[in-house]
């Protein structure tokens, strides 16, 4: 019998207070968020049998839902649509990724004017997708030339995007200088010793780099982004870029954590370094090009992940009945294609099976219905786990 309000609090021990409260406010408002934001819950619940079991080992991005799919500067400068969250990734049977992805869109549809029939036909489109491109064998990639719908629309809107205006919006200027907007929602402000912590660690990393001036860190506020990881130490930094005001970047440094699959799974995992080039190396692995300054680094002992920042606006967002069940169907397929094209890409690394395998499970029809089941079960799952985690918290449980 799982504990649902004691596993939760284990596992966020020791988060930083200020955003932890923010974490278990959200994860109250509805059953999507609080999959979002127990991500270490879904897989305890995970059974080791069956499909679970048998899929062909991939390498997984182990937090796959609707939201974890979005834009991006890659390291070329040009924008692509990817999954974008790996600080769960792992080596794992194919079905745990395509599970969880499949029960967050049986849970968003809960809050939408989907039927039951429109869910489950979102359902097969994104399974379908995923089996006809790993059939296929060859991975591919979304950008802005061959994007169409609304993954076309987000990344065309992206165009005409002037780096001062996405600036302005995280940003005060005064004259020719910038500071970080610490507004409670998308910031909070520092202490003088994490700044100065910060500062001195930038200066070092930036030493090392074949433009030093780059770096030159302009302001630092501790980061309010994702709902899973909040609470976990992770800052904004302003730093000089390609000169003040309009030139500047805004860089991401996030702690790195172990994954929360790791307990729940029976196989063998690579040792590696640290968390951050866990983390680091299957995003790279996973994605057909990579995000600007994306790289693991040590501040001391403990690892970190730093990149671009990623806005969080850069999603695509599904709606009824603001979009038809046809637009959404498109981004579905979208989706699976990027999963099994990830999954291709990856193929026969560290224990991953090869695309013979993956391409044959991908011609298989056997493991679909299989798969529907599963998710339909995880979602029920989640809705009960969600409805003993809000009477908790209204009752006082989880506040400070």
């Amino acid at each position: 019998m799982v504990n649902v309000v004691k596993r939760i609090q284990e596992y966020n021990a020791g988060r930083d207070p200020q955003r932890l409260q923010l974490k278990y406010k959200n994860i109250r408002n509805d059953p999507f968020t609080f999959l979002r934001g127990t991500c270490h819950l879904f897989y305890e619940r995970l059974p080791y049998s069956g499909l679970m079991r048998t899929a062909p080992l991939t390498w997984i991005c182990g937090d796959l839902h609707l939201e974890n799919f979005g834009s991006y500067k890659g390291d070329n400068r040009l924008a692509y649509f990817d999954m974008n969250d790996f600080d769960e990734a792992a080596l794992a049977p194919a079905s745990w990724e395509l599970v969880r992805f499949l029960t967050s869109v049986l849970i968003a549809a809960d809050g939408s004017t989907a039927s039951a029939a429109d869910t489950r036909s979102l359902c097969r489109s994104f399974i379908d997708a995923y089996s006809n491109a790993l059939s296929l064998g060859k991975p591919r990639w979304i950008e802005r030339d061959t994007a169409s719908g609304m993954v076309g629309d987000l990344l065309n809107g992206l165009r005409g995007r002037q780096r001062s205006t996405y600036l302005d919006s995280r940003s005060l200027r005064k004259g020719k200088q910038r500071s970080l907007r610490v507004d409670g929602k998308k910031a909070l402000p520092v202490t003088d010793k994490q700044r100065a912590r910060i500062t001195k660690f930038m200066q070092k990393f930036a030493s090392e780099q074949p433009n030093p001036a780059f770096y030159k860190v302009l302001d630092v506020a501790r980061r309010i982004a994702g709902t899973g990881s909040l609470g976990v130490d992770r800052y904004v930094i302003l730093v000089e870029g390609k000169g003040s005001p309009d030139g500047n970047y805004l860089l991401d440094l996030k702690q790195a954590l172990p994954s929360s699959l790791t307990p729940y799974l029976k196989v063998a995992q690579p040792k590696w370094k640290n968390d951050a080039q866990r983390v680091v190396t299957l995003q790279r692995r996973c994605q057909a090009v990579s995000m600007a300054f994306l790289q693991p680094v040590m501040l001391g002992k403990t690892p970190y992940v730093l990149r671009g920042l990623q806005p969080s606006e850069d999603r695509v967002v599904l709606k009824q009945p603001r979009h038809s069940v046809g637009e959404i169907q498109q981004v579905m397929s979208v989706m699976g294609n990027i999963v099994a094209w990830a999954q291709l890409r990856s193929a026969g690394r560290q224990g991953s099976a090869i695309a013979d395998e993956l391409i044959a499970f991908g011609q298989s029809k056997k493991w679909k219905k299989q798969l529907l089941d599963a998710a339909q079960a995880c979602a029920a799952q989640v809705r009960k786990d969600w409805l003993a985690y809000c009477k908790a918290y209204d009752a006082g449980v989880f506040t400070a």
